[in-house]
């Protein structure tokens, strides 16, 4: 067997198991961390149990175990396992399994002991999936509270590491740097003005047609290879064969792309990212790289996600030129400049702070724990765990107190989504009819593909029932609640069954075509020729932001919101609403039905609470702003300087005070002092001083008006305002005669703020700002003395003013005194 990049380091490897929990060990892709490691391990039969290894994709997954098992020239399921969703190949002979990430969730969930598994290899982990930061997350506390003895591989293609290291500090690190032969890059921008899809058509047929061997073009998604395949069409070289390679292929397909082109020939392979790292594809000897990817941001107000394409990161480009070296010299043609290449960003950001945290959230609370209580690489974002977290509740998953209900325990056994778990839990005693349908369902909704120009659900689901992966997946889903599979769908039953996994995508009309407002409060839009434009609601089963305004509906299905309320009653509920009617400048009350943010029915209330009143007023300053309040000079000074405490670190306990912070917090502050008012012209009469100092508390206006006064006493005795802006220091404006004898800038806050001295002629007009007044007086005075003493003789000019008697006087009041 030829030696392979981490030949070198697997002793090292072996003796590191004995005294660390964690090695994290770095190897470019082609060093033998996917294949000759686990082969090692088990031929010196390293651990005593059974080794788990765990995949991203599940093409790499299979392809992994398939040449593993092969090395023991064994079928999968005999020393060689493999575990995915929907297949299981293991047996009592199974020494090292294969496994996709959600798999090794629900092992952990199912058995927190890993009972039998002595070592789990995280291999490709720098791809940074959501599963793989929960199932280390998840190990990691198996192995501090339950298990010290099981220990963990964490393999990234990255050399450069740091994050991980100081994340797993304990780890035993290893690096390889690999095994690649020489790359020859070159750099052709596109065209801005060209057709995007010819133009990488073309420069990768130029490409092709001046080198040997097979070659691999990245594209950002699968419309993006439709696009360029059609571009290719009867334009490839006489000996080159095209396949295409993306995660919705077929298992035939994806292992055509895989494999060796036959003798004589070489191939071309449109792919995504998806083969960047974690496959090695035979006889690639010369790489394309269009510069993009398609990546899914999650917007966590909606529950929406949005498909952007995007320039990929630096990293990337290295990793998928990198396919190029693999086996021979190789040539990597990049569409964008080298420039381009140099300003990538580094890295990508995780996707667990990007992506819907639902799944995730619902296993964190399986588990048993807070969020912050396990040990995350990322931790996941307050506002999307928020988000997740509310959604669980809605689905009847989780209660109030983020603990799993009834529901939810039954739903977390389930290999499906939180959404799909949630609708076969309610179902799982109705009619076969019902529950088939519901698989069907569940296993098309964790992957939606659309089926031609129609958008109705029940075009989608006979399509997947033609799809190999479909029909499993939708066995295994019947086998798991103990049903049997039936090829017809219950279409009478199916509008009931996908507003159980979307109750916030329930849509009705907005009274034009296409035009519909979601339960969530979002907007979506159909195409208006589609029969389902013209219907009163729907549920929206697949969707995609856009950039600007509404949704776009990929699939729906016509719902009637009366069955609806009959199945579902706990998704309606009734509302009192009172809010302000800035048109009409009165307060409006009615009593709503409402599905979500849809308003379904309408009463109008004739008496209002104190309370309701109060709260209606309230409504009406959020609409108009914080600035429509009848802010005096009182309330507007103590307001003012309050943000200045904040804004120079006084040590004075305040609350949030930007405008947005008084109109979120407008509960707390204001509401207390309008309860009985029903009238804006009353509101506007309220003097807010009052109102200030009472949320501020006694205590602390005190130490807020010691600290920044309203006023400041001069040397003659006056007391003069203080204008105050948190950008910028104290001003003290005052005539220049006033302030002789002060020889230092006053200051304010026990010295720690100095006051911007504002110096005024005898008429009012400034002469000098500053907040140096000893400097002032010693330096450039003298230039204003000189001048002022022509144009107001009959005012004091002393050539020592810092030592002068101040005065309000003219000189001869003065001598006079």
């Amino acid at each position: 067997m030829s030696q392979l990049p981490i030949d070198a380091v697997i002793p090292d490897l072996i003796d590191g198991l004995a005294s660390y929990p964690q090695i994290l060990l770095s190897a470019p892709p082609g060093a033998g961390k996917s294949t000759r490691l686990p082969l090692a391990l088990l031929e010196q039969a390293v651990v005593p149990g059974k080794i788990l290894v765990l995949e991203p994709r599940r093409l790499a997954a299979r392809n992994i175990a398939h040449f593993l098992a092969q090395q023991f020239n064994e079928p999968i399921g005999q020393t060689i396992g493999l575990r995915m969703r929907g297949e299981t190949k293991v047996s009592a002979q199974t020494r090292l399994e294969v496994v996709t990430e959600g798999v090794l969730t629900r092992l952990l969930q199912t058995d927190p002991l890993l009972d039998g598994v002595s070592l789990i290899l995280f291999d490709e982990f720098h791809e940074r999936s959501l599963h793989a930061d929960l199932a280390l997350a998840l190990s990691l506390d198996c192995q501090t509270g339950l298990r010290d003895d099981l220990r963990l591989v964490v393999m990234s293609a990255t050399l450069e590491n740091h994050a991980l290291r100081q994340y797993l500090p304990d780890a035993f690190p290893l690096t390889t740097e690999g095994r690649s032969f020489p790359i020859h890059y070159h750099y052709h921008p596109l065209a801005r003005h060209a057709q995007w899809s010819s133009a990488v058509a073309s420069a990768s047929l130029d490409f092709i047609n001046h080198h040997c061997g097979s070659a691999l073009l990245f594209l950002p998604g699968m419309g993006a290879i439709r696009q360029v395949q059609s571009a290719l069409q009867g334009r490839l070289p006489s000996d080159m064969d095209l396949h295409l390679l993306h995660g919705r292929l077929d298992m035939s397909a994806q292992h055509a792309a895989i494999v060796p082109a036959p003798k004589g020939r070489r191939k071309l392979v449109l792919t995504t990212n998806i083969a960047e790292t974690s496959l090695t594809i035979e006889g690639i000897r010369l790489v394309i790289d269009a510069g993009l990817e398609r990546m899914v941001v999650h917007q966590a107000q909606t529950g929406i996600d949005k498909l952007v394409t995007r320039q990929i990161t630096r990293s990337a480009a290295i990793q998928r030129a990198g396919r190029a070296g693999r086996l021979e010299e190789g040539q990597c043609l990049r569409l964008y400049s080298e420039e381009q290449f140099q300003r990538l960003p580094a890295a990508p950001a995780a996707p667990i702070l990007r992506e819907d945290l639902t799944d995730l959230a619902l296993n964190v609370i399986q588990w048993g724990c807070d969020v912050k209580d396990l040990h995350w690489l990322d931790t996941p974002p307050t506002q999307h765990w928020q988000a997740a977290c509310l959604r669980l509740t809605q689905l009847g998953l989780i209660d109030t107190r983020h603990a799993l209900t009834a529901l939810g325990q039954r739903a977390s056994q389930l290999a499906a989504t939180p959404r799909a778990a949630a609708m076969l839990a309610r179902i799982e005693t109705s009619q076969v009819s019902v529950l088939s349908t519901a698989c069907w369902l569940a296993a098309w909704a964790d992957k939606p593909v659309t089926s031609g120009p129609s958008l109705a659900l029940t075009d989608h689901l006979r399509a997947a029932m033609a799809h190999k992966d479909y029909q499993a997946r939708a066995q295994s889903l019947a086998r798991t609640m103990g049903g049997s599979l039936q090829y017809q769908i219950d279409e009478a039953m199916l509008p009931l069954l996908a507003a159980n996994i979307w109750p916030d995508r329930v849509a009705i009309t907005r009274g034009q075509p296409g035009h519909f407002m979601m339960a969530n409060g979002h907007g979506v839009t159909l195409d208006s020729q589609d029969i389902l434009s013209d219907t009163r609601a729907i549920v929206v089963c697949d969707l995609i932001a856009t950039d600007q305004g509404d949704s776009r509906a990929y699939s729906a299905i016509a719902l009637s919101i009366t069955e609806l309320q009959t199945a579902r009653p706990d998704l309606f509920g009734q509302h009192e609403v009172v809010a302000w009617d800035d048109k009409r400048g009165m307060l409006k009350a009615e009593k709503q039905q409402r599905l979500g943010e849809l308003v379904l029915n309408r009463e109008p209330l004739d008496t209002l609470s104190a309370e309701q009143q109060a709260q209606g007023l309230l409504d009406a300053v959020r609409q108009k702003g914080i600035n429509a309040l009848n802010w005096q000079s009182g309330s507007q000074s103590l307001l003012t300087r309050a943000r200045c405490a904040q804004a120079w670190g006084l040590d004075i306990t305040l609350p949030a005070l930007s405008d947005e912070d008084l109109l979120a917090s407008l509960d707390t502050w204001l509401a207390p002092f309008i309860h009985g008012m029903s009238r804006w012209q009353t509101l506007q009469q309220l003097d807010l001083k009052p109102v200030l100092e009472a949320w501020f508390g006694f205590a602390v206006t005190q130490q807020l008006n010691a600290a920044l006064p309203t006023h400041i006493t001069v040397p003659t005795g006056s007391r003069y305002p203080l204008r105050y802006n948190p950008e910028n220091a104290p001003v003290l404006a005052v005539k220049m005669q006033e302030m002789y004898g002060q020889a230092d800038t006053p200051t304010l806050a026990n010295g720690k703020v100095a006051v911007q001295v504002e110096l005024l002629s005898p008429a009012g007009r400034p002469l000098q700002i500053t907040q140096d007044l000893a400097g002032f007086w010693q330096g450039s005075y003298k230039e204003v003395q000189k001048e002022m003493k022509g144009r107001y003789p009959k005012h004091l000019w002393p050539d020592d003013p810092a030592n002068h008697l101040p005065t309000r006087k003219t000189k001869r009041h003065f001598n006079q005194s």
